[in-house]
């Protein structure tokens, strides 16, 4: 049981990332006060967890009664996340015109598809099909609540920095996310390429 939970918790750590979430995390967040970045941070942990529990439980049979494969999920994934990076790298995401300060980052991209994404869901999906127990159920349960809280300590404890770093930092760092987000994505759509090829 402890050793399904540890392995759960890890891989779901490396998959999600919460470290490498908070310069994201950051600059969506850069235009707004302290309680609504709050807020934002646990709201998507929030969208996140409750994305994992539904495709956790029903997430092949929706798959399959839609007849929409991982592949073209992922690919999805990859594009919507593709279309923020770039917002962020091109600064329409600082442009109160073009991202409004009410605009709900937490539920897209934060949520999903950033936190649970593709690679989420599917190892949530085959960490589900091992429970057969309640011993199994309580550990699978407990590594997903628990990569969910470290997420949002990271994001909580992230805040801070936007004082310190100020606007030419926020500015630095928005670049930088929108560097790193546009790989992800772009990473995340050559491999659902690859898996179609694979498929084929």
């Amino acid at each position: 049981m402890i050793t399904l939970m540890v392995e759960v918790f890890v891989t779901l750590f490396v998959i999600m990332d919460p470290v490498g979430t908070v310069p994201i995390f950051l600059s969506l967040t850069s235009g707004r006060s302290t309680a609504s970045a709050r807020r934002a941070a646990w709201q998507a942990v929030a969208v996140s967890f409750l994305v994992i529990v539904l495709f956790a439980f029903f997430g092949q049979r929706l798959l399959d009664y839609l007849s929409i494969s991982l592949p073209a999920l992922q690919c999805a994934g990859g594009l919507l996340l593709l279309l923020v990076a770039l917002e962020l790298l091109t600064g329409k995401a600082d442009d109160p015109g073009a991202n409004p300060v009410d605009t709900n980052v937490a539920l897209v991209p934060l949520g999903t598809p950033l936190l649970a994404g593709p690679g989420a869901i599917v190892a949530t999906m085959l960490f589900a099909r091992e429970v057969d127990s309640i011993g199994t159920f309580a550990a699978v349960a407990l590594g997903i609540v628990g990569v969910h809280l470290a997420i949002w300590l990271a994001m909580r404890f992230s805040l801070p920095i936007l004082r310190v770093i100020r606007d030419s930092g926020v500015l630095l760092v928005s670049r930088i996310a929108g560097l790193l987000l546009a790989a992800i994505a772009v990473q995340m759509v050559a491999d659902a390429v690859r898996a179609f090829i694979v498929q084929s």
